[in-house]
């Protein structure tokens, strides 16, 4: 009998979301949690980095930015943006957006992984964004690290994060009590479920390590995915926005976001 042949084990990979960038469109950005998360980091933004409308032509660079919602708002206030994805999709989509509202100018596009950024050696930033990119990554900690040599000694990192302590919270809301128990890990992730949450701990550890300061935190979706009533974030929308800006960077609502985002600078 011939013997069988060892198959290695198939290695973890990053996500790519090219085979379901319409989906993402619906599922995300067109529904109250987009609006909501679209929401908050533009009020984060201009309320903490005051160039951002008194002047022009400041550098960004958007790494995993998708469709370019925030891309192409900060190139419509007059800065020059780098918007790079791993998706081709996600990168097409966003430059006929570009198109369509006169920004190509303003934009460059480039369609690489996160990974890739040391040997891209694109340059150093005033404003590196990183949105609902990590918990997908295989190695996160590495990532933050290529994310930190992006900014320019005066520069910020803005940065989004599914939350553990938050995925933890809420899967106790709804009952699922085994999840929590087999520490929320369960054998295959499919759809728009991210795959890996981070803790606030970890987050502070690898930013401690590379000389990183929180200049400020924020909850996304504080109390949206919590409603009891789930059509009332439709039909009450503008009110429940009022109250996750309203409460979102009081403690403790600011560590229950389903996101955290984390605006930070060189020490």
């Amino acid at each position: 009998m011939a013997s069988k042949k060892h198959q290695p084990k198939p290695q973890p990979a990053d996500r790519n979301f090219s085979d379901i960038a319409d989906k993402f469109k619906r599922n995300i950005y067109g529904t109250s949690k987009g609006k909501i998360r679209e929401a908050v980091l533009k009020r984060d933004l201009l309320e903490q980095l005051s160039w951002l409308t008194a002047t022009s032509g400041k550098s960004v660079l958007d790494v995993g930015g998708g469709q370019g919602q925030l891309a192409l708002y900060l190139a419509s206030l007059g800065h020059h943006v780098i918007l790079m994805d791993i998706s081709k999709e996600m990168l097409d989509i966003a430059r006929e957006r570009a198109k369509q509202q006169g920004l190509l100018e303003l934009v460059t596009f480039i369609h690489a992984p996160l990974q890739d950024l040391a040997q891209l050696q694109l340059g150093q930033f005033d404003l590196v964004l990183c949105h609902a990119v990590l918990e997908w990554l295989v190695d996160q900690r590495e990532a933050v690290e290529l994310l930190a040599k992006q900014i320019a000694s005066h520069g910020v990192l803005s940065l989004m994060y599914f939350n553990q302590e938050a995925h933890l919270m809420a899967n106790m809301v709804y009952g699922n009590f085994d999840y929590v128990n087999k520490g929320l890990k369960v054998k295959q992730k499919v759809g728009l479920s991210p795959n890996k949450p981070i803790s606030n701990e970890s987050m502070s550890h690898w930013l401690n390590a590379i000389d990183l300061q929180v200049v400020q935190k924020t909850g996304v979706r504080c109390f949206h995915d919590y409603l009891r009533e789930l059509d009332k974030a439709e039909s009450q929308f503008e009110a429940l926005l009022a109250l996750e800006l309203k409460f979102n960077r009081q403690e403790p609502y600011a560590s229950l976001g389903r996101y955290t985002h984390l605006l930070c600078s060189k020490i």
